[in-house]
């Protein structure tokens, strides 16, 4: 299936949709550093990577018309910080926001259907209205903004049009924990699928769960026979999860699904940091109020690409005495399903700068499947109706 991405970053969403079974046609990011990461591992023949067409390039500047009917798939992630509860909060006025290109985007190529991903604040109330803005102009894309019409004015003509709706949008909070991820990861997913497609738009359906990580610890004890550990007391249970525990024991089976994967599962044979490979020792960590790390035996805590130039505080583990430290690049790739292979040229900072502002590959690998599979299914019902 044929698709473009925008915003591709460090390429955790490009990678999952590569897994799924999409062919990128053109890649846009304008971050350099992010774009020699790519070409970086590009030039090393890493798989799906070396055959992306990765551009450096302002997606304002870029004309989309040349896809225009040709698409399964116009995907990407717009800069998240505007909406961010980590930034300042500016939503539309920040000058970083670029929800108004991937609607343009939509609107030039006219895919069969797109996927957006982005932070869960933004659907937030205070950014409702601009969210129903996103929404509608995504319904209805050849109503476009006008030259110096104000997102509100254009949301109320939108509202007032008698246009057909052109595409069905749905919008979905997912925590990236559910779908195979190891980390929690809590996101807002924009999807659409062409109305004529008649595709009945429902979120994708989560894999692995919370519960079944705690039946596998604390019910049948599997979890820590496969690490070779001793199962710890109940004193270990936090305290957030021994109600659930206890009514868990009281099942006869185990949750359907599989279990959240941990941050000790995610680092299975990666070993104490070795110096090569991005696997660099970096010292300095200490806990500190609201950055206290991840506990090994949970999804890790998001990462963050941090403010002001700090590489996120909490990008730390809490090992098995009690201590802290800073995860490594290599570490932080796995927590984002990137594999060993696909290396970082630059510095700590900017390295975890990247990983930080990615998309788990395995989230974007999951929603991937999920819409690929409705297209398939549309486009096979559409077959047999000929």
């Amino acid at each position: 299936m044929r698709s473009i991405e925008l915003f591709s970053g460090c390429g955790g969403l490009a990678l999952g949709l590569s897994r799924a079974g999409f062919h990128h046609e053109l890649m846009v990011e304008w971050n350099g550093e992010a774009v020699t990461t790519i070409r970086h591992n590009k030039s090393n023949k890493v798989r799906h990577v070396r055959d992306w067409p990765i551009e450096q390039a302002d997606v304002r500047e870029v004309n989309w018309t040349r896809f225009h009917g040709t698409l399964d798939l116009v995907a990407g992630g717009p800069p998240c910080q505007p909406f961010s509860i980590g930034g300042k909060h500016q939503g539309h006025t920040d000058g970083r926001d670029m929800w108004p290109q991937a609607i343009r985007a939509v609107r030039q190529s006219r895919p069969k259907a797109f996927l957006f991903e982005n932070v869960k604040g933004l659907t937030r109330a205070s950014f409702s209205e601009y969210l129903a803005w996103i929404v509608a102009s995504l319904e209805r894309p050849s109503v476009a903004q006008r030259e110096g019409e104000s997102y509100v004015d254009h949301l109320s003509r939108l509202r007032r049009s008698k246009r057909p709706v052109e595409y069905k949008v749905l919008v979905a909070k997912v925590n990236a924990a559910d779908f195979g991820a190891p980390q929690k990861r809590h996101r807002v997913i924009i999807a659409g699928v062409h109305a004529e497609l008649t595709i009945d738009l429902q979120p994708p359906v989560t894999t692995h769960s919370r519960e079944r990580l705690l039946w596998d610890q604390w019910v049948s004890g599997s979890y820590w026979t496969r690490h070779n550990l001793r199962c710890p007391k109940d004193g270990r249970i936090d305290k957030m999860d021994r109600s659930l525990v206890a009514k868990l024991r009281l099942q006869k089976e185990p949750p359907a699904g599989l279990p959240w994967v941990t941050l000790r599962d995610a680092l299975v044979g990666l070993g104490i940091p070795s110096g090569s490979a991005n696997h660099v020792f970096q010292d300095g960590a200490r806990v500190y109020p609201g950055h206290t790390g991840s506990p090994l035996d949970q999804p890790a805590k998001a990462l963050k690409a941090g403010d002001h130039g700090v590489p996120g505080g909490e990008n730390m583990m809490v090992r098995d005495d009690g201590t802290v430290r800073y995860l490594t690049v290599r570490e932080a790739a796995r927590l984002q399903g990137l594999p060993d292979d696909y290396l970082f040229p630059r510095s700590w900072t900017e390295s975890m700068r990247q990983l930080g502002n990615a998309v788990p590959s395995r989230l974007g690998e999951s929603i991937g499947s999920w819409m690929g599979d409705l297209l398939r299914t549309a486009q096979e019902r559409m077959r047999e109706a000929a």
